[in-house]
């Protein structure tokens, strides 16, 4: 063959060696010495450094601070260099169109020959512009080995019949789904994608013909699907004994129940570093995959370290992506906190609280930060609602204001009543006043866009209009 395909360049027996799955994982990974663990780390650490200097990305990023090769020695030196986000990826897209300098695809030299496949997908943009994502053939088996992993610890085994509706155009989300499922495991899988690539009501009866018993996605298109269901006349038809969801401030216990009472797990990942950390079997925060992730919580402004237990950002240093896109202390500006307390389980891997919302994503009213991510999570247990919700920020009179729009099929004379109890849950959980405005099912679709996304937008921010 002259020009290696994808498969020509991974050795999968290896791969599995150093990202077990299922049995080997709990035998050699879950509880692995915090010594055995750090040693591994810095064994991947210092592959990934080497690969970043020779990108123009990091070679600027880094030289911008005085850090010359050499400087880093380890782990701990970390913090000594700076952080990126989204931002910085975007301005070296804008300098160095179309795909930016940060991959590192022209160190292989002029020709595509010369260096190994790569697989192209953009973010979804839903905070911005779409931002292209490389990989390059190991790092991109690697991220399907640890969905997974996550997967199966959750509970899907041979014979299961998955449900995905995670997106299957440009953004990666379901792709990683499809080639996770398929390679290392015996389920089947239809990938049905956000109700703009297949229709809801099309999407149940073909749960239904299917006998489909696992869905995967975010929780707030689940959770509409099942009203969907129930509309079909179909929640009795569909038997779902597992969801593994990005949750985020959606109603585990609301969505469980739409459901059937079926299992609900959580898992957290972003679409530069893929699957970082999942829940185990006790379901006390996400198991960070530490044997290919750094991960780091840090202040949302100063991007110094904080405390675990803490609440900042989530930075994440992917400690097996040496060969296309490295990341290196990457920004995600999502909010979660590293949980203090030992696990249940045993296992000895760090734990994520969960996606707690997204710091440029913060609006400060009357010197109060208010997520939109936590107000769906106070509105979640409330059973007078669907879930569904949207946030609208203004300034009115010299004074901002958040009106929140919250789904209900009440009847319309009630509907005051309503609004004032969550006037006053909020007030009282956020310490905040914020408005309340009560819609009827159906009518936020225009806002969050719940039927093209596979992230419904929960935010819009007018203020950013005014001169």
């Amino acid at each position: 063959m002259e020009h290696p395909t994808y498969f020509d360049v991974i050795d999968h027996r290896q791969l599995l060696h150093d990202y077990p799955l299922g049995k080997d994982f709990l035998k050699c990974r879950s509880c692995i010495s915090a010594a055995d663990l750090r040693s591994l780390q810095e064994k991947q650490f210092q592959s990934c450094l080497r690969r970043a200097w020779e990108i123009p990305f990091y070679q600027r990023l880094w030289s911008a601070q005085g850090i010359e090769p050499g400087d880093i020695q380890g782990l701990d030196d970390l913090p000594k260099l700076p952080t990126y986000d989204k931002s910085d990826l975007m301005k070296s897209i804008e300098e160095y169109p179309p795909l930016g300098d940060f991959h590192g695809m022209e160190s292989f030299g002029q020709s595509p020959a010369a260096r190994p496949p790569v697989v192209l997908h953009t973010t979804s943009g839903t905070t911005g512009e779409p931002q292209p994502l490389l990989f390059g053939p190991k790092s991109r088996e690697i991220q399907n080995i640890l969905m997974a992993r996550a997967l199966i610890l959750q509970g899907l085994s041979y014979g299961d019949f998955v449900h995905s509706v995670l997106g299957f155009g440009t953004v990666n989300g379901g792709h990683y789904v499809r080639e996770a499922i398929n390679h290392y495991t015996n389920a089947l899988l239809l990938t049905a994608g956000t109700g703009n690539e297949t229709s809801s009501i099309k999407q149940v009866h073909l749960m239904k013909t299917f006998k489909a018993n696992v869905l995967v996605g975010f929780a707030d298109y689940l959770y509409k699907l099942a009203e969907v269901a129930q509309d079909e006349g179909l929640q009795h038809d569909i038997q779902i004994k597992l969801i593994c969801a990005a949750i985020g401030g959606s109603s585990r216990e609301a969505l469980s129940e739409a459901w059937g009472g079926a299992a609900v797990c959580d898992f957290y990942g972003v679409g530069d570093t893929g699957f970082v950390a999942a829940e185990g079997p006790e379901q006390e925060g996400l198991h960070i995959w530490e044997d290919a992730h750094f991960i780091e919580i840090i202040d949302p402004d100063h991007h110094g370290p904080i405390s675990d237990g803490e609440i900042g950002n989530i930075c994440i240093t992917a400690l097996f992506k040496d060969d296309i896109f490295p990341n290196i202390r990457f920004n995600t500006n999502d909010l979660s906190a590293i949980e203090s307390n030992i696990s249940s389980v045993g296992w000895s891997l760090r734990r994520l609280r969960g996606f707690l919302g997204r710091s440029d994503d913060m609006v400060k009213l009357r010197g109060v930060n208010v997520y939109p991510t936590a107000i769906g999570s106070i509105l979640g247990g409330e059973g007078d609602i669907n879930g569904e919700f949207f946030c609208k920020v203004s300034r009115y009179e010299g004074r901002d204001e958040m009106t929140v729009l919250i789904e209900s099929s009440v009847p319309s004379s009630i509907r005051p009543q309503l609004a004032d109890k969550f006037r006053n849950l909020l007030r009282q959980e956020i310490g905040v006043d914020i408005l309340i405005e009560i819609q009827s099912p159906g009518e936020l679709s225009s806002f969050t866009e719940i039927d093209r996304r596979q992230k419904p937008l929960r935010l819009a921010d007018h203020r950013l209009n005014k001169k």
